[in-house]
């Protein structure tokens, strides 16, 4: 029998730290990929994460848990997580992405373009834009990325 998570990562102690990582890992398992110690340090990088990263700050955080982390890896584990909708990809400062956790399956985000902070947020009525919007084009939507680019309210009081 294998290792439980908590066995692999001590430092997992807090509940709904470990909830989130089980539930990545979860979700990986069930779509027939393995849970290798790399993978898991990506896991455990966006869990610890409030904003979102780019692909080079996962690996170097994630080479801080897991020293033979490979880059190669980081991109193969966000590319099967966004898949999978675990992480959705943000579009960041300049014309940098990064990724950020999806805790729902709305994909609508808030950045705060000082710290980072990303939000997830409900979108009401959202539907009704789409089906417009395709009535009046007539395009077939697929998916939509729905990003409110802002100050977060940290990020305001320090400027005041």
């Amino acid at each position: 029998m294998g290792t439980s998570l908590e066995e692999q990562c001590p430092e997992l102690r807090h509940e709904q730290s470990r909830r989130v990582v089980e539930g990545m890992a979860r979700a990986l398992k069930q779509a027939g990929y393995r849970l290798t110690q790399p993978r898991l340090a990506v896991l455990k990088v966006l869990q610890k994460n409030n904003g979102y990263l780019s692909p080079a700050e996962i690996y170097e955080r994630g080479r801080a848990l897991y020293p033979s982390l490979g880059l190669v890896t980081v991109y193969r584990t966000l590319e099967m997580l966004d898949e999978l909708g675990l992480v959705r990809r943000v579009h960041g400062r300049g014309d940098c992405h990064g990724y950020a956790r999806a805790d729902s399956a709305s994909g609508h985000y808030l950045l705060c373009h000082q710290c980072g902070q990303v939000a997830e947020f409900p979108c009401e009525g959202m539907e009704g834009i789409i089906e417009a919007v395709q009535r009046q084009s007539g395009f077939t939507v697929e998916e939509h990325l729905l990003e409110l680019v802002g100050l977060c309210p940290i990020c305001q009081a320090d400027g005041e």
